[in-house]
């Protein structure tokens, strides 16, 4: 099997190094690669960013010398539109399309209007707090720690104005695979999901798992696996299309 590359783009107010722990459960030849965004993790002292194309226009820049072998991309939440960003810079800048994109936990760039209501507007420390809380994913001793959360608010009030103030521009259709992940009791419904399809001309997938926000984390092992069984029949795909082409 031919090496992977996974590059994978954290929900709001995380640092990818969410994604470490994946290394210890997938294969070797699918190798996880967390991608920082500014202002957070390694790039703590990194200004925050507040303009999605400018981001993921930075972030292309920095995957693209990487790819020495087939990659893909990952990011759930905030992080499934930087995917799909970065997906479209990659390929204006010549590289190859990746394996498969991954979109986990959030509305299609063409269903944001509803979905992300409200996301931009200025939002008070304790607003904030709630939003974490009403997501499910931090625990309580978190959102009591003052020192944790002064270093936590300003990134995720950063994060939240880039999904509010995210439009979707017109462009070719992207020619990888979109296989979309979303939670039965999340915020995102099927509808949204499902319109994510409009945005390749290759295959599309949509697998809704069990609970809500962080069903990446709660349900990690049937995650890892709709990743790594994609990602097998996109590779062989992949590799029999070159083939062709060069026969042909």
């Amino acid at each position: 099997m031919a090496t992977v590359q996974l590059f994978c783009l954290p929900y709001s107010g995380a640092s990818a190094m969410v994604f470490s722990r994946w290394r210890r459960h997938l294969p070797q030849w699918l190798q996880v690669q967390p991608v920082e965004i500014p202002g957070r993790g390694a790039r703590l002292g990194e200004a925050l960013q507040t303009d999605m194309p400018a981001l993921a226009r930075q972030l292309a820049l920095e995957i693209l010398p990487a790819l020495k072998t087939p990659y893909a991309l990952f990011g759930h939440s905030l992080g499934a539109l930087l995917a799909f960003e970065i997906a479209h810079v990659l390929r204006e800048l010549g590289a190859p399309p990746p394996v498969s994109l991954f979109a986990s936990g959030t509305a299609a760039p063409s269903m944001r209007d509803d979905y992300a209501r409200g996301f931009a507007d200025p939002k008070t420390d304790a607003q904030l707090k709630a939003e974490l809380r009403d997501l499910n994913g931090t625990p309580q001793e978190v959102l009591d720690n003052e020192e944790l959360m002064a270093l936590t608010l300003p990134v995720l009030r950063a994060d939240f104005r880039l999904c509010g103030l995210y439009q979707r521009r017109q462009r070719p259709l992207l020619s990888c695979p979109i296989h979309v992940l979303g939670g039965k009791d999340d915020k995102a419904t099927q509808e949204q999901l499902i319109a994510w399809q409009q945005e390749s001309d290759a295959n599309f997938s949509l697998e809704m798992l069990p609970g809500r926000h962080f069903f990446i984390h709660d349900h990690e092992g049937m995650v890892l696996r709709i990743l790594r069984s994609n990602l097998e029949v996109d590779l062989h795909r992949q590799r029999g299309q070159r083939r062709a082409a060069l026969a042909g």
